[in-house]
């Protein structure tokens, strides 16, 4: 709530919030603002605030006002250097502007960077994509970097660039972390990144062009929708069920393009996909492997949630020795995640193509901390760790589930690992818009989708929506959509 203050007037403090949330890209071009006396009734203040707000908001040129509609978000008299491009598939086809999204990729990932609520609270953030700090917190980490900044070694990995393909011993303690998942991958065959955010970009910079075809599940993480349109590539939509990939949707897509618009690549994440919580079954993998082989297209599998999977869960890279699968991982679902260190491990005959890659976007990568790592690899720390934040990611689990249902809410797939897929009943995209005046940032379902389209659907964080008050909140809010 706004507090009365002699170093700040209510009208100043309204009109900040609003400014700092259209600078940050939390209200997008477009947004209409509350009503005069919807948003007095919110931050309990006057109309006469609120319209003295909004006029600061038009000196700025942060907003217009137009007649009889209200006041919405201005277009950035510059393009963002970040703005995301419409999809491809979509250019040209409407004759207007579509309606504003209250929460796009850009605005999920600017919340990751901010663990306090919007309205400068403490409040849980359901749509966030990581565990809460003090989950990942442990002693070792530090240990370990206190080893590899002694003198000697501080300087051998720090006056000097490292190892173009990533730090030798980080490399093979991944070879021995991977043949646990069952997957046979030299330490030649696996290449360092700066997260697995950069080692799926460090692929399609590899294998693609501006306006190839690229299969990607859908609902899916919607950042890769946004980096993949933002290159230029032609997204096909694959839906995804409880077993995996719509295997009739695939072969449509192989089978019924031209030769230059044959999928090139499918990108898919096997277990405890996002935002579904689902794991792929035996049979729909083999059925991919022989899809891929048959067509002539490669695999990525992004397995950045493998620290928290069940044991023996399918992975198409083990199933096909890596063969036609690139393997994607990282550890900033459970250890640290400003450390950005990911990997991807590949076919011999592709590793060095994808060094090069590396080289050109980002040179070598920071040696001390993987080196770190690596150590805390080798000692079984991470393994004995991630054991105990699946422990307490169940019981989170669990009590997420009883408030999410007493709520009303139902969900779409079974329950499972770190993502819930609930229905909520009302449009997520208009609930997340409310939500976000009270401080709560939000997954709506339409950000999981490579067209946006209106849903009751969305993804919630087990971790950080066990706080019994949020739903009180979510069901009060909930009945002004």
């Amino acid at each position: 709530m706004l507090t009365r203050s002699h170093a700040e007037t209510l009208t100043d403090q309204l009109a900040d919030r609003f400014a700092q949330r259209i600078r940050n890209r939390l209200l997008p071009p477009g947004s209409r603002l509350p009503s005069v006396r919807e948003c007095a009734r919110r931050h309990e203040v006057s109309p006469y605030t609120v319209v003295a707000a909004y006029d600061q908001l038009l000196a700025q040129g942060l907003v217009e006002a137009r007649r009889n509609r209200g006041f919405f978000v201005r277009e950035p008299r510059t393009p963002a250097p970040s703005a995301v491009p419409a999809a491809p598939s979509e250019a040209g086809r409407a004759t207007r502007s579509p309606a504003p999204m209250p929460v796009d990729a850009a605005t999920l990932i600017r919340g990751m960077f901010r663990q306090v609520g919007l309205s400068g609270g403490d409040k849980p953030m359901p749509g966030m994509g990581v565990l809460p700090p003090h989950w990942l917190e442990c002693s070792f980490m530090g240990a370990a970097v206190r080893r590899v900044t002694s003198t000697a070694s501080l300087h051998e990995h720090s006056l000097q660039y490292g190892d173009p393909a990533g730090d030798a011993l980080l490399r093979r303690a991944l070879g021995h972390k991977l043949a646990d998942l069952d997957i046979k991958a030299q330490p030649e065959q696996i290449v360092t990144t700066v997260g697995a955010t950069q080692a799926l970009d460090v692929v399609c910079r590899t294998l693609l062009r501006p306006g190839d075809s690229v299969m990607v599940d859908e609902p899916g993480w919607a950042v890769e929708f946004a980096r993949l349109t933002q290159m230029g590539m032609r997204i096909l939509p694959v839906p995804r069920g409880p077993d995996g990939p719509d295997l009739e949707v695939m072969a449509r897509y192989c089978e019924g393009h031209r030769e230059e618009h044959q999928p090139k690549l499918f990108i898919s994440v096997s277990v405890l996909h996002n935002p579904t919580g689902c794991n792929l079954s035996p049979a729909s993998a083999h059925r991919v492997l022989q899809l891929a082989e048959a067509h002539d297209f490669r695999i990525v599998e992004d397995d950045t949630y493998s620290h928290l999977a069940p044991a023996h869960a399918t992975r198409m890279a083990a199933l096909d020795g890596l063969k036609r699968t690139i393997y994607v991982g990282g550890f900033a679902k459970i250890l640290a995640p400003n450390w950005r260190i990911g990997y991807l491990a590949a076919n011999p005959e592709l590793v060095e193509r994808l060094i090069d890659t590396k080289l050109l976007t980002t040179l070598t990568t920071p040696s001390l901390l993987e080196r770190a790592l690596g150590l805390c690899l080798e000692q079984g720390q991470i393994r004995r760790h991630a054991e105990r934040v699946r422990a307490r990611l169940d019981v989170a689990r669990a009590r997420t589930v009883q408030l999410a249902l007493a709520a009303g809410c139902r969900f779409v797939a079974e329950p499972s690992g770190l993502f819930g897929w609930v229905d909520t009943g009302v449009d997520t995209d208009r609930l997340a818009q409310v939500m976000m005046d009270e401080g709560y940032l939000l997954a709506p379902g339409s950000l999981f989708h490579a067209v946006r389209r209106p849903t009751t659907l969305m993804r919630i964080n087990f971790a950080s929506t066990q706080d019994a008050s949020f739903w009180k909140d979510f069901e009060r809010l909930r009945e002004e959509v």
